[in-house]
């Protein structure tokens, strides 16, 4: 029995972009972009400080969003309830879940996002890099705007995002 060339991809962790998201220093590594990997899923490693807004309340309706923590505490919010996650742990987020995420104050956090199927992400996280890097903020506007054209509705009059974990 024959089987195919697998067409396996291997990406060194010196070859893969990563973009600084915010005034803070988060930043987000392309781990595996959907478009490198056959489309399937998509896998990024981010890392943000203590103290510090990941991402505002927002769905997505094109594709889920899983975060898996390996090191430090990530506080995410899915539906309305705000939980701690920290080493090991996972959370799922389904096509339309509101979620959020940020760190508290004595803790940051490095984790790993996976889209499945492989949403092109990488052009969003390069958009707020260029946000970040500009002497004048975006207003909420703006990057609501562009949000949407990544598959991202940003929800800011939702609950969750006056009331993170305390």
């Amino acid at each position: 029995m024959s089987f195919p060339d697998p067409g396996a991809v291997w990406r060194p962790a010196t070859t893969t972009e990563r973009a600084v998201t915010s005034p803070t220093g988060s930043w987000t590594r392309f781990a595996a972009p959907g478009a490198e990997v056959g489309g399937g899923f998509g896998l990024f490693e981010s890392w943000i400080p203590a103290d510090s807004p990941g991402a505002l309340p927002h769905l997505h309706t094109g594709f889920t969003e899983s975060f898996y923590v390996l090191d430090g505490a990530l506080r995410v919010m899915t539906g309305d309830t705000w939980t701690e996650a920290g080493p090991g742990d996972l959370v799922h987020v389904p096509h339309r879940g509101v979620h959020a995420f940020r760190t508290g104050p004595d803790s940051d956090a490095r984790f790993l996002i996976l889209f499945v199927p492989g949403a092109p992400r990488e052009r969003y996280f390069r958009g707020l890099a260029e946000f970040a890097a500009r002497a004048t903020p975006p207003s909420a506007e703006e990057v609501d705007a562009f949000a949407l054209t990544c598959d991202q509705v940003n929800l800011r009059d939702h609950p969750g995002f006056t009331t993170p974990l305390s």
